[in-house]
């Protein structure tokens, strides 16, 4: 099974038809799919994989020597150096990451990292406004419903952030996860993965895992749980994880643009056939709170916390 590559710059011309028809095949059927040809710069593309890699190598000490699951993963190897049976590292991801947002401190080195990723996320914000843009039209929704949604009529910015992350390589991959099953708590996510060294996967409608194979210069795109809410289901947010691996240092920055905390989520469409109804209604910041302890867990118990919530306090 193949992840679908979608040429975006199709849009702007005769295939646009096509073009949506490929999209909205990719946020049904998968929850995941590639584009290329974005408008971005290669050039400035090439700069984030430098000055992302350089920072990283500043770090790479210390994620050896710090981080729980480097240490969790000894700890078991030397147990079965001991006798006693492999088992595998739990609740722990053999990453090293760390999160850019404009009103947080940024790495200063190397020199040129700041304005680097400054520059790449206005780009990357500036493709996640094409895109919801895109699935409004797709789900028949009015244009700008989602971003109005997400800042709740304009009273708030929607969250926009990004997470920087390395997989470096690991002695015992069967042993830890790169990063454990889960899906998106937000809105679109788009991720700039390496295009060498694979390792994500996504589960498909068949219950089988899928390679997302790396391609040089594409940027991932996958919904959250809250466009799974608004679309009632029809663009369900996609079981992903990450597997470690043995050779190779697997990078990955993903941009998340999200509701703001305050922002109240709600179908925002019909229900699909497949569904017995409607999703509940709820406050992002509600949905937020529980996501943070429940992520690697089943989504359905999640949204019903998280409307349990608003209706206390209606009530």
């Amino acid at each position: 099974m193949v992840i679908p590559v979608i040429d975006f710059s199709r849009l702007d011309g005769d295939d646009r038809a096509v073009a949506l028809m490929e999209i909205a095949a990719g946020f049904e059927e998968w929850g995941f799919f590639q584009l290329v040809n974005t408008g971005i710069p290669d050039e400035l593309l090439e700069r984030v994989k430098k000055v992302c890699s350089d920072c990283y190598k500043l770090r790479e000490e210390g994620f050896k020597e710090s981080n729980p699951a480097v240490k969790a993963l000894a700890a078991l190897i030397d147990q079965e150096g001991e006798g006693l049976p492999a088992r595998k590292v739990q609740g722990m991801d053999w990453e090293d990451v760390f999160t850019l947002h404009d009103d947080m401190p940024w790495p200063s080195i190397p020199p040129t990292f700041k304005e680097t990723m400054m520059e790449y996320r206005r780009e990357l914000k500036k493709l996640a406004e094409k895109m919801l843009g895109v699935m409004e039209e797709l789900l028949g929704l009015e244009e700008g419903h989602i971003t109005k949604v997400f800042s709740k009529d304009g009273d708030f910015e929607p969250f926009y952030g990004t997470k920087v992350s390395h997989y470096p390589p690991c002695p015992r991959p069967e042993m830890v996860d790169g990063l454990r099953a889960h899906t998106d708590a937000g809105g679109l996510i788009l991720l700039f993965q390496d295009d060498r060294v694979g390792g994500l996967q996504v589960l498909g409608h068949d219950g089988v895992w899928a390679d997302v194979q790396p391609v040089e210069n594409a940027i991932v795109i996958n919904t959250g749980d809250q466009i799974e809410v608004m679309s009632n289901g029809r663009y369900k947010s996609a079981w992903h994880r990450v597997l470690a691996t043995r050779d190779g240092n697997r990078r990955s920055i993903a941009s998340f643009y999200n509701p703001a905390r305050m922002a109240t989520i709600s179908p925002a469409t019909p229900a699909t056939t497949d569904t017995n109804s409607d999703y509940p209604s709820f406050m992002f910041g509600d949905y937020m709170e529980v996501y943070v302890k429940q992520k690697f867990q089943d989504k359905q118990p999640r949204f019903a916390a998280a409307a349990a919530t608003a209706k206390e306090l209606v009530e």
